[in-house]
């Protein structure tokens, strides 16, 4: 493999896979659904009709985004009972969305206050 070529402030560029990997993870949360389940689901764990409730989707959508997301590695899954139970697998995403919706005016942007934002 080729040596990356250092950047500015002397860090390496990323390798093009990595780059390729950041903007489908970014591609995958264009969605406004798919980026409303993603903020719903880093205030806690949630079945999918909470989490069509609260996006106002209906059952079959939000199933198809939470299985874009599974299969993209950005949401897990576990049996509870007959509930299937869906989280956000990586713990970093959270912050990645808080951060966003911070610097983009919501008010300290949390979970718990998603009511009342055009949720």
């Amino acid at each position: 493999m080729a040596q990356t070529a250092a950047g500015s402030d002397g860090s390496p560029d990323l390798p093009p896979e990595v780059l390729q990997r950041a903007a489908a993870t970014f591609a995958l949360l264009a969605s406004t659904m798919r980026f409303h389940i993603m903020w719903l689901l880093a205030s806690g764990e949630c079945d999918v009709g909470t989490l069509a409730e609260r996006t106002g989707g209906s059952l079959p959508a939000v199933s198809q985004h939470l299985a874009k997301l599974k299969l993209a590695g950005l949401v897990a899954s576990r049996r509870e009972g007959r509930r299937q139970v869906y989280l956000v697998a990586d713990p970093r995403l959270v912050g990645l969305v808080r951060q966003m919706t911070e610097s983009l005016g919501g008010e300290q942007a949390g979970p718990g206050r998603v009511s009342g934002a055009g949720a």
